[in-house]
């Protein structure tokens, strides 16, 4: 094979099985790979410097196409079911022996990473793609290696990206032509028949969900920053709940938007970079974020460019809703670059409740913290999804992060349960959704007061005020907050009609209690009695 480049390993990927006579590109840099990326037609230079690049007919994670590999090592740790669906070992070797026909009569190109910003916890990746667009991308999205460390880099775990070659379904066992896989005793991910990039790193984000818990280390799908105090804060939440845009706070240090693990004495990002949606971002809500799509070194997916002109539109979703950028985090101001955070004070669970029931802040006990948490609630609205109609649908997905928890569900919670305890960690629970009504109805819970809530957590303002106890869910709820307008924090007293009120009360507290209901085998009495009270 012909080996390219300033930084070529002495681990070569022949230990990867790849033996080819094509050219093998180790760790360019944007520069090299924007040139590359151009010249083979895979992608375009926006007018500000992005690189702007098409995913094709998958805009996003194929969560039906996702297996973890059914071995003894690892067989009895892993939540077996829709989350994590099993694929032999026999039908993984012969994906394997296909993508290593795909790649081996193709050139490559290798990027040698860090799974994690604490190098006492972090994983060596390997990344080997046909595409160049798809290097920088997980350059930019893992933690880079000091140059010096790259001629002895050595991977502990190895992704074999095929993203323009499918699988049969019949031979192999798997639901399409796509397939992402993780063979955790292989040390090996396998993704093939997709070119949404986030494959790539969520990954690689299942991987430290697997392996951090047996060292103690809470893994979350999450985002932290750091106050002026040096207080950590952490903020958990699905997308639509303001995971990003709350954290990216210009009174505080950004840690990270994503992923993260929480060891006994620090707050540690996952990654080296952010990917962000950027589908209608503005520039005065995202100041930060919407400067990256303009920036060189920022990859942008299914963004709509003007071929004559170069200029983007982040308005038109004809290629996708699910926009994105990715970027270092280093483009934007304000972040620890990379430095952790100490053990958190706050946690910070977010949630956009669409039948406007819930208050706009809550302090959770920690066995309220850990019912919530496996939970993981928030709720749909029309529009965000194809099929939904005009009424709310409430979505659970426990941790705030399913998709990527190979473990039970309840391995998280107990460690997050032992953190709390262990650091008198304080708990809420923040709606940025409705009140006054259902979705339609009421209106969106202004973000000046979720804004001014968090702050009077966080600063420790709410610690002096009075608290009432919620008669559906049994947490506490402030009765004031500097900024805010104390009808607010009731959600009962925001509607007309209170009747209405208590009923669509009802209908969630029967809800959560309907889901949790697979949890109650896995959690002692005081976490299931943590939960609604109605």
């Amino acid at each position: 094979m012909n080996n390219v480049g300033k930084y070529v390993s002495s681990h070569g990927v022949e230990n990867q099985n790849i033996n080819s006579d094509k050219n093998i590109h180790w760790n360019f840099g944007a520069e090299l790979l924007y040139e590359h990326t151009i010249k083979q037609g895979l992608g375009m230079m926006s007018k500000g410097g992005t690189l702007v690049v098409e995913t094709g007919q998958h805009t996003g994670r194929s969560a039906n196409d996702k297996f973890m590999v059914d071995e003894p090592s690892s067989r009895d740790n892993i939540w077996w079911g829709k989350v994590n669906a099993a694929i032999s070992e026999e039908n993984f070797n012969k994906i394997e022996a296909q993508i290593l026909d795909y790649l081996n009569d193709r050139d490559l190109y290798v990027q040698d990473l860090f799974g994690g910003t604490d190098p006492a916890h972090r994983i060596n990746v390997r990344a080997i793609s046909p595409s160049p667009w798809h290097s920088l991308f997980i350059r930019n999205l893992l933690v880079r290696p000091d140059v010096s460390d790259l001629g002895d880099f050595a991977p502990d775990f190895t992704i074999l990206h095929a993203p323009e070659m499918t699988v049969d379904p019949e031979e192999v066992g798997t639901n399409s032509g796509t397939v992402i896989t993780i063979n955790i005793a292989r040390k090996l991910v396998l993704i093939a028949g997709t070119s949404y990039a986030g494959e790539m790193k969520k990954s690689v984000f299942s991987i430290l969900n697997y392996l951090l818990p047996e060292k103690g280390i809470m893994p979350m799908h999450c985002s932290a920053n750091i106050g002026k105090d040096g207080d950590t804060a952490i903020f958990f939440g699905l997308s639509g709940t303001g995971k990003t845009t709350l954290s990216a706070d210009p009174e505080r240090q950004l840690i990270g938007d994503d992923e993260h693990g929480w060891s006994d004495n620090t707050v540690f990002n996952f990654e080296g970079g952010c990917y962000a949606k950027v589908i209608r971002l503005s520039q005065e809500a995202e100041p930060e974020i919407y400067a990256t799509t303009s920036m060189f070194g920022t990859v942008l997916e299914n963004v709509v460019i003007d071929p004559d002109t170069r200029e983007i539109d982040l308005d038109d979703n004809t290629l996708a809703e699910n926009t994105r950028a990715a970027y270092p985090i280093t483009s934007i101001p304000g972040t620890t670059n990379g430095a952790p955070g100490g053990y958190p004070k706050n946690v910070i669970m977010l949630t956009a409740d669409a039948f406007g029931v819930m208050p706009p802040m809550a302090r959770l006990t920690p066995e309220q913290a850990m019912y919530h948490f496996l939970s993981g609630y928030t709720a749909k609205v029309a529009g965000t999804e194809k099929g939904l109609g005009k009424e709310p649908v409430a979505a659970f997905s426990t941790c705030f992060g399913a998709p990527f928890m190979p473990r039970h569900p309840s391995v998280y919670g107990n460690l997050l349960r032992e953190k709390i305890a262990k650091g008198d960690v304080k708990c809420w629970l923040v709606n940025t959704g409705w009140t006054g009504g259902v979705y339609g109805v009421g209106y969106r819970m202004p973000i000046k007061y979720t804004r001014a809530l968090l702050h009077g957590a966080l600063d420790g303002t709410l610690n002096d005020v009075e608290f009432r106890t919620d008669p559906n869910f049994g947490f506490e709820v402030p009765l004031s907050c500097p900024g805010v307008d104390s009808a607010v924090l009731d959600p009962r007293g925001t509607w007309d009609d209170q009747d209405a009120y208590d009923k669509q009360a009802a209908h969630l507290v029967g809800l959560f209690k309907e889901n949790f209901v697979e949890f109650e085998e896995h959690v002692d009495d005081s976490i299931i009695s943590a939960g609604p009270i109605a």
